[in-house]
C-alpha cells in the first residue's frame, strides 16, 4: 500500500528537454517511433497515448514500455505504480491499482478512453486527480473494445502574476494542486488508447465548501464533491475548490472565492456549502445571522456579476441520534439562515439538511455507520486505533450525498438538471442505498489523520 506520493528521478537528457517544449507549445511530441505533428489551426492542446509493444505508424505518442512519470517527458506511470502496469501488443494491463500522469497547464480536458482486449473481459474503474470517480465499474466482454469519454478540471494555486490560492500544508502534495493530470485505474483493467482534448466550452460546475464537498485525495475519506462527477454527462465538467476545515470567511480569506471568480463564465454554476465550521465562530457580528448571512449572499452575488447561477446548499447532517431514533440538530440556525438568504436573493437552494436527515432516519443508528469513517483498529495501513467519525464520508457515504445533491439540482428549475446523464435513476432518501451492495475498488493511498474540520 502506498501512504503517500513520492517525486520521481527526472530524466535530464537533451531528447527530454525538447519534448517539454513540444508540450507547452501545443505539439503531439511522438517517441522514437512516431512523428511530430503540428496544426497551426487547431488552438486546443490534444494528446493522444496508443499502449502497446505492436503498435505500427499510429498517430499519437506510442507507449510501449511501463516508463515512470517523468517531468521533463511530460507523461508516464506514476504514484510508484509503473511495475502494475503490463505491456500487451495493443492494451496496458492491470489488476493493481495504476496511475498514469500527463504533464498539462491549467484546463478543463475532455478525457476518450478506449478499453478493452482481444484477450480477456475487463472490469475497469475510472478515477481522476483527487479520486474523482469517472467510471463505476464498467465491464466489458472479450473482444469487444469500448470507448468512454468524461471530462477533468486540472488547476494550479496561481490566480494572477501577484496572487494565489492559499493552500494548507496538507493540500500542497495532494493530486488536485499539481502540474499535470493523473487517471487512477482500479480493476480488471485493459486500456488500448487515451486522448487528451483542452475544451473551453464546457459547463463548469464550481464547488464552494468543506471537508463534506471537498475532493478527500486519500481513503478512506470522501466527500459528495468527488462523486458527483461520475453523474453528468459530457458537457459538464466539476471544479471543486472546497477545502477541509474552511468557513466562508477563511474560503474566500485563502483566495478561493477569487480565484473561482477569475475563470467562472456566464452559464457556469457556483454551487455553496458550508456551515460546519461556520457554527465555530464567535464574537459580535458572526454567527447565523450575521456574518455568515452577509458573505452568502455576498457568494451569490459575485456569481451573479459574471453571469453564472449560483445555488446555495444548506450543511449536511452529522451523524448524531437521539434515543428514539431520530436525528439532533447539530447545526443550530445555520440551516434557517441559508433558506431565508436563498429566499431573499431568489436563488436556488438544495436543502441538503433535510434530505440527510431523511437518509439516515431511513438507515437508523447502527446501520448509517456503514455511510461514515468508522472502523476497527487495523483495517488500514498505519491505523492503530479505531477510527470512529460521525461527520466524514467514506466512498459509500459520499456517493450517497452526491445522490441526495442530483435530488436536489432535478427538483430545481435551472438547466444543469437536464446535464445529469439519462440512465441516473432518481434517488429518493427514504428508500436509500446499503454498504452490503457497495463495491467500488479502493484506492490504494491511505491516511489515517482524519481532515480538518467538524
Amino acid at each position: 500500500m502506498i501512504l503517500k506520493k513520492k517525486n520521481l528521478i527526472k530524466f535530464k537528457t537533451s531528447f527530454c528537454l525538447f519534448f517539454c517544449l513540444a508540450i507547452q507549445v501545443n505539439l503531439y511530441a511522438l517517441n522514437s517511433d512516431s512523428l511530430t505533428e503540428i496544426n497551426p489551426n487547431d488552438n486546443t492542446e490534444n494528446q493522444l497515448f496508443n499502449f502497446g509493444t505492436a503498435l505500427k505508424s499510429k498517430k499519437g505518442i506510442s507507449v510501449n514500455t511501463p516508463l515512470l512519470y517523468d517531468a521533463a517527458k511530460g507523461y508516464g506511470f506514476d504514484i510508484n505504480s509503473a511495475p502494475n502496469a503490463t505491456i500487451n501488443p495493443n492494451t496496458f494491463s492491470a489488476i493493481k491499482p495504476t496511475y498514469f500522469s500527463v504533464k498539462l497547464p491549467e484546463g478543463n480536458y475532455q478525457i476518450e478512453v478506449v478499453m478493452g482486449s482481444t484477450e480477456r473481459a475487463s472490469n475497469i474503474t475510472i478515477k481522476a486527480e483527487s479520486r474523482r470517480l469517472m467510471l463505476d465499474q464498467f465491464s466489458i466482454k472479450k473482444g469487444k473494445p469500448v470507448t468512454k469519454i468524461f471530462n477533468v478540471n486540472v488547476r494550479t494555486p496561481k490566480i494572477n502574476e501577484t496572487q494565489n490560492v492559499s493552500l494548507k500544508d496538507r493540500e500542497k502534495d495532494i493530486l488536485n494542486w499539481d502540474d499535470k493530470l493523473t487517471l487512477e485505474f482500479l480493476g480488471d483493467v485493459t486500456i488500448q488508447s487515451i486522448k487528451i482534448t483542452k475544451k473551453d466550452n464546457l459547463t463548469v460546475v464550481y464547488l464552494a465548501g468543506d471537508s463534506t464537498v471537498t475532493d478527500q485525495d486519500v481513503e478512506p475519506w470522501a466527500s459528495w464533491g468527488q462523486f458527483i462527477t461520475n453523474y453528468f454527462d459530457d458537457t459538464v465538467v466539476v471544479a471543486n475548490y472546497a477545502v477541509s476545515g474552511s468557513a466562508l470567511s477563511s474560503f474566500k480569506g485563502g483566495n478561493r472565492l477569487k480565484k473561482i471568480l477569475s475563470l467562472i463564465k456566464k452559464g457556469d454554476y457556483l454551487f455553496v456549502e458550508f456551515g460546519h465550521n461556520d457554527e465555530k465562530i464567535k464574537g459580535e457580528g458572526n454567527g447565523a445571522w450575521g456574518s455568515y448571512s452577509t458573505l452568502l449572499a455576498e457568494f451569490v452575488q459575485s456569481a451573479r456579476d459574471k453571469g453564472a447561477i449560483p445555488v446555495l446548499v444548506t450543511p449536511t447532517q452529522r451523524r448524531a441520534f437521539n434515543e428514539n431514533g431520530t436525528l439532533k440538530e447539530t447545526h443550530g440556525d445555520f440551516p434557517a439562515a441559508m433558506r431565508i438568504v436563498a429566499e431573499k436573493n431568489n436563488v436556488a437552494l438544495i436543502d441538503i439538511t433535510k434530505i440527510t436527515t431523511e437518509l439516515y432516519e431511513t438507515w437508523g443508528d447502527e446501520p448509517s455507520r456503514k455511510a461514515f469513517v468508522q472502523y476497527p483498529a487495523n483495517t488500514f495501513p498505519g491505523q492503530v486505533k479505531v477510527l470512529e467519525d460521525n461527520t466524514h464520508f467514506n466512498s459509500f457515504g459520499a456517493n450517497e450525498i452526491a445522490l441526495c445533491v442530483l435530488k436536489g439540482i432535478r427538483e430545481l428549475d435551472i438547466p444543469l438538471k437536464k446535464q445529469i446523464r439519462k440512465e441516473v435513476p432518481n434517488y429518493n432518501p427514504k428508500k436509500p442505498n446499503y454498504i452490503s451492495n457497495w463495491t467500488l475498488p479502493l484506492s490504494d493511498r491511505f491516511e489515517i489523520t482524519k481532515p480538518d474540520g467538524n
